[in-house]
């Protein structure tokens, strides 16, 4: 869910998606032999939390409610825990701002307050300088104790659903859900997920040129973007620098690691990754044997390309 939303996609889209996508899951792997119970137990979401602070909560909350409907009645499945909607939250990366970097901290606590208050079970919060260069030890700390001190210093950890029964909340929720049911149904009436990857690619990019208009037309106020602006350079901020060196650096390691390794093995590993490729076995065992075998990660997806090729996304 998380991608998705990143790329574009509504609250409610990144919700319809997300389980459509979810559904395939479950619907493959029952295919194979997998028991639905068994499963459920098993399966975890990643969504973002963006900057509509209710909308946000009540479709944490609408998750929960689609999921476990899903699995209860969809695949049967009985065990209460098969049924849970477990999930991990990341604030809105896209979210962030190049402009006056230091708003990004107000943004991320806003966001992972959301996302808390709507019942994540595991949180990471964004560094203010990532819309800038990866984040420096000082910003990625800063992520953390924003994190800590939600954790610790406002209570928020003593109500299980404080908005539970809030009409707003729980107008919002009926809402989010209801619109990601739509979308869940068009996908089943297109023929699953898996068919309809172009149709979900087309319809978020809808919404993304949908959103980046509203901003740039001032329908959406983004402060310190296209309103608040200030004269003359921001307040200085410094960022993380990446050695150019280290480029060469690791290209020697990978290359004498490669010297070292047994090469017949490797060479018999990606010969059983592409065997079981091509005859459709599951290819976790050989994907396990060739890691172990010495074999990169680079070389084990060239494999995987001769089978399958590459996503063209144009």
């Amino acid at each position: 869910g998380y991608h998705i939303r990143e790329a574009g996609a509504t609250a409610a889209q990144e919700l319809g998606f997300t389980m459509a996508n979810g559904i395939a899951y479950v619907e493959e792997s029952m295919r194979r032999g997998l028991d639905a119970d068994a499963l459920g137990r098993r399966i975890s979401f990643f969504f973002a939390a963006h900057s509509n602070f209710f909308e946000e909560i009540a479709k944490f909350r609408a998750a929960r409610r689609l999921w476990a409907g899903i699995m209860r009645d969809r695949f049967g499945a009985k065990d209460p825990r098969a049924q849970m909607c477990r999930f991990h939250t990341q604030t809105g990366g896209v979210t962030l701002t190049a402009q006056q970097p230091y708003n990004n901290v107000v943004r991320v606590t806003l966001q992972a307050l959301a996302a808390l208050l709507g019942g994540t079970q595991s949180l990471h919060t964004n560094a203010m300088d990532e819309a800038l260069a990866l984040p420096t030890e000082a910003s990625a700390r800063l992520a953390l104790r924003t994190q800590q001190i939600l954790a610790h210093e406002i209570g928020i950890q003593d109500v299980a659903d404080p908005f539970g029964g809030s009409a707003h909340l729980e107008a919002e929720t009926e809402r989010l859900e209801t619109e990601a049911r739509r979308i869940i149904d068009e996908i089943d009436r297109r023929g699953g997920a898996t068919a309809c990857i172009d149709y979900e690619r087309a319809e978020i990019e809808k919404s993304a040129i949908a959103e980046q208009r509203a901003v740039e037309e001032g329908r959406k106020i983004v402060v310190g973007v296209n309103k608040y602006e200030e004269k003359g350079p921001s307040a200085p901020i410094r960022t993380l620098r990446i050695d150019p060196a280290l480029h060469e650096t690791r290209a020697r390691q990978i290359e004498e690691f490669r010297r070292s390794r047994d090469a017949s093995a490797c060479r018999r590993a990606g010969e059983a990754i592409r065997r079981a490729a091509d005859e459709g076995t599951n290819l976790m065992p050989p994907v396990l044997d060739a890691v172990k075998a010495g074999v990169t990660l680079g070389e084990i997806c060239a494999a995987l390309r001769e089978k399958y090729g590459s996503q063209d996304a144009r």
